[in-house]
């Protein structure tokens, strides 16, 4: 039966609690240890792995658990993640890799804006930003992306907000709602949620999320920061040009294949609904995340690598260069579902579920305003997710499928909201476009809030329909 909205279910995950705690002790545990997790990247800038792994263990020790199971708790839960998501994150970096090495990606953005007027051009920047930012990393689509913003900026004559505001927008979105990336990921697996149902819908919150953030929200942007494109950045573009480059139509089809099998496979769950159907059978192989991401990263070698004329010892370059950088990636995602373990193992669930009762609050508004609380106090959208992922978990109990995926797009929108001074994002924009600190909040800051605001209210509205 499916939950309504302002329902919260009654079921904890956690089935023998590590402590004995009250709701008292536990509520002063949490507040330690995330205490302690935001001091220890704010203050101490260490990273947010051995963040995470101290934090778990204050709070398992304050909730006044044995040390051997808090740490029997945060291992089991860090393998368990990493055995989840590990895989897909790493075949996500290389079909990223390959798009970014073998210039499929200005293929891709070259071909767009070549059909652009000077009109529609923040318009085209969303969609170049939606389309490679499937199987790009966030920070990744910055850099390959703003540099053609400051480039059309400049030889336009617009102002550098006006179209870059679409393309962080478009990579923002992405980065928050739209599996294959890493927040969405460990919240899926944190709640338990189907990964192609979820992607359908991120994707259907994410496409007017990103039109309201991006296009629509740069005419008001462009009007309060007015900045020129830095000169010397203006002609920067990627890394080093490849023999020759992909094709426009291999390149996205290669893209959007794992969304497509996964799509696939929700679509036979939905239609078909028979365990013994052959055609459900073969739904489940092709649209499984490993199988979709495997195939696609396996085709792009030849039309994305191959294509670029890549010989097989720049391919396997391609390959292992993709994998280094995402190691801290791994180690953050890992550490945060141990973190979330913890929690869940010293009964904070059902803690949170008497608490929520008591409130009568919407379980997506609460997930929404814990990873808003996270973000704001961390910085990280990553970990805002993995932590209110593992605070929110126990709500999911009782939700009906659609409805746990909501959860997961009501965390991913949370841990979106507005970037300030202690995201290395922030930052990132700021010297990219050359703007003030109040310039970048006007703008980038404000462009996140939106995103997160946006999509909150569009996953409220389809808790109402499905």
């Amino acid at each position: 039966m499916p939950l309504l909205d302002d329902e919260v279910p009654a079921v904890a995950l956690a089935a023998e609690p590590i402590t004995s705690a009250g709701h008292g002790q536990l509520a002063i545990a949490v507040l330690v240890g995330i205490a302690v997790l935001v001091l220890l990247i704010t203050r101490f800038k260490l990273h947010a792995f051995l963040a995470l792994t101290i934090g778990s263990l204050v709070l398992g020790a304050a909730a006044g658990a044995p040390l051997d199971k808090v740490i029997d708790s945060f291992s089991g839960g860090l393998g368990s993640t990493v055995a989840g998501v590990g895989v897909l994150i790493a075949l996500g970096a290389i079909l990223g890799k390959l798009l970014a090495d073998s210039g499929g990606a200005d293929r891709i953005v070259d071909t767009i804006l070549a059909r652009a007027t000077a009109r529609t051009m923040p318009w085209a920047m969303v969609l170049i930003a939606g389309v490679i930012g499937l199987p790009l990393f966030f920070e990744i689509g910055i850099v390959l992306l703003i540099p053609v913003v400051l480039l059309v900026a400049r030889r336009g004559g617009q102002s550098p907000v006006l179209i870059g505001v679409p393309a962080l927008a478009g990579l923002s979105v992405m980065h928050g709602l739209v599996p294959p990336h890493p927040g969405p990921l460990a919240a899926i697996d944190a709640v338990d949620a189907d990964l192609g149902i979820t992607l359908a819908l991120g994707v259907l919150v994410a496409i007017p999320t990103a039109i309201v953030a991006g296009p629509l929200f740069a005419r008001y942007a462009a009007r309060w920061v007015d900045v020129a494109p830095p000169a010397d950045r203006a002609d920067e573009r990627t890394a080093v040009a490849p023999e020759r480059r992909p094709a426009f139509g291999p390149t996205v089809a290669t893209v959007l294949l794992p969304v497509v099998l996964m799509l696939i496979k929700s679509l036979v769950d939905i239609v078909v609904d028979d365990p013994d159907s052959g055609v459900q059978r073969v739904a489940d192989v092709i649209g499984d995340p490993l199988i979709a991401l495997l195939a696609a990263v396996i085709v792009g070698l030849f039309t994305l690598g191959r294509a670029a004329g890549f010989r097989r010892e720049r391919l396997s370059g391609a390959v292992e260069s993709a994998l280094g950088p995402i190691a801290g990636i791994l180690l953050i995602v890992g550490a945060g579902g141990g973190f979330k373990q913890v929690l869940i193992d010293a009964g904070v669930g059902d803690m949170i579920l008497d608490i929520s009762e008591d409130w009568n609050i919407s379980a997506l508004l609460l997930a929404w305003l814990i990873a808003v609380g996270i973000r704001l106090a961390t910085g990280s959208a990553t970990v805002a997710t993995i932590s209110a992922a593992g605070l929110a978990a126990p709500l999911a109990a009782d939700m009906s499928t659609a409805h746990v995926s909501l959860l997961v797009l009501a965390i991913g929108a949370g841990s979106i909201f507005f970037s300030h001074v202690n995201d290395a994002g922030f930052w990132l924009v700021k010297e990219y476009f050359g703007m003030s600190v109040g310039q970048t909040v006007k703008s980038w800051s404000v462009m996140e809030t939106i995103i997160s605001v946006t999509g909150l209210v569009l996953v409220l509205l389809l808790s109402l329909i499905i």
